[in-house]
């Protein structure tokens, strides 16, 4: 009896593992979504949508961009985390949802962690810190000083709580105040920067860069730790008075937990093939960042470590914890 139950047993598990595998060599089938927090013209929507392209090309189903902004990115990040684990759901995600909302607010409607799974690191891009045209402040120096003389007078926007973080650290190394406005997206704190309604803001280096060629915005300081290309006349924020400050966006793909082993490598082996490529990495210079890639379980531990750092970086900076 006991040897009919387990001959069962075995049979059932190996039938179930033939079914996954034939699975994952049919993957995919059908149309495969693409969730991005952020708003169109952003890095993370604008890297989802080259990978959308090639993606599709590669595995012969369409890769469709879905949008889903606002609300600190809590709506797309809870959507994936919902999604049925079958690889039909992608994230592709900036460090704000899936490592910076975990440092900052006290509940989150996802577990960054243990609801996802990594799928590839993609690129990283650094933040330039951007000011109207017609500021006043021509360096990062100049206010740094209107600050000091009026605590809480200037403003900023934040597009993405990574924007926050970032400016309030920079803040606390200049011991400085100021008053933070917060944005649905980077898109709209460009926009509202470039109008004049804010003193200025900190973005990755692509959402700034058209409104930088438009003369919309003036670039004061490009937090890497050297000038880049893009902005040759531009210092670092360390040239700038601040001694080893830095700070980049990153942006990544994810799956929702679960997915089956033999669809995550068919997925993660088309994406590591596409970032090694010349074209991903000319695409990825030409918007101001660097191939960052990195496999699955790497991307795992690079994304724990950074929620860690994030942590530290929000209690030095007494950044208080958002309800």
């Amino acid at each position: 009896m006991k040897t009919s139950l387990l001959a069962r047993w075995l049979l059932a598990l190996s039938l179930g593992c033939a079914a996954t595998l034939a699975a994952a060599a049919g993957y995919p089938d059908k149309p495969v979504k693409i969730i991005v927090s952020l708003p169109p013209g952003s890095g993370a929507d604008t890297t989802a949508r080259f990978l959308a392209r090639h993606l599709s090309e590669k595995l012969g189903q369409p890769f469709l961009v879905d949008n889903r902004p606002g609300a600190d990115s809590f709506i797309a990040a809870r959507a994936v985390a919902t999604a049925p684990a079958d690889g039909y759901t992608m994230f592709v995600a900036s460090n704000s949802p899936m490592v910076t909302n975990v440092a900052v607010f006290r509940q989150l409607p996802y577990d960054a962690v243990k609801d996802f799974q990594p799928l590839a690191r993609i690129a990283r891009f650094p933040m330039v810190l951007v000011v109207p045209a017609n500021s006043p402040f021509k360096t990062l120096q100049d206010l740094v000083a209107a600050a000091r003389l009026a605590p809480g007078k200037l403003n900023f926007g934040s597009g993405t709580a990574t924007y926050r973080v970032a400016l309030e650290l920079l803040h606390e190394r200049n011991q400085i105040k100021a008053t933070a406005v917060p944005y649905k997206g980077t898109s709209a704190a460009m926009t509202d920067l470039a109008g004049g309604n804010i003193d200025y803001t900190m973005a990755e280096v692509s959402a700034v860069m058209p409104l930088v060629r438009g003369g919309k915005v003036r670039a004061l300081a490009v937090a890497a730790n050297e000038r880049i290309k893009e902005l040759p006349q531009v210092p670092t924020v360390g040239e700038s008075g601040t001694p080893g400050y830095e700070s980049y966006a990153w942006t990544g793909v994810f799956f929702p937990a679960g997915v089956p082993e033999p669809v995550l490598a068919r997925a993660s082996q088309a994406i590591k093939e596409l970032m090694e490529s010349d074209e991903a990495k000319a695409f990825i210079t030409l918007q101001g960042g660097a191939v960052f890639y990195g496999a699955p379980q790497a991307f795992g531990e690079f994304q724990r470590a950074e929620i860690e750092k994030t942590r530290r970086i929000v209690k030095t900076a007494n950044i208080g914890y958002e309800d």
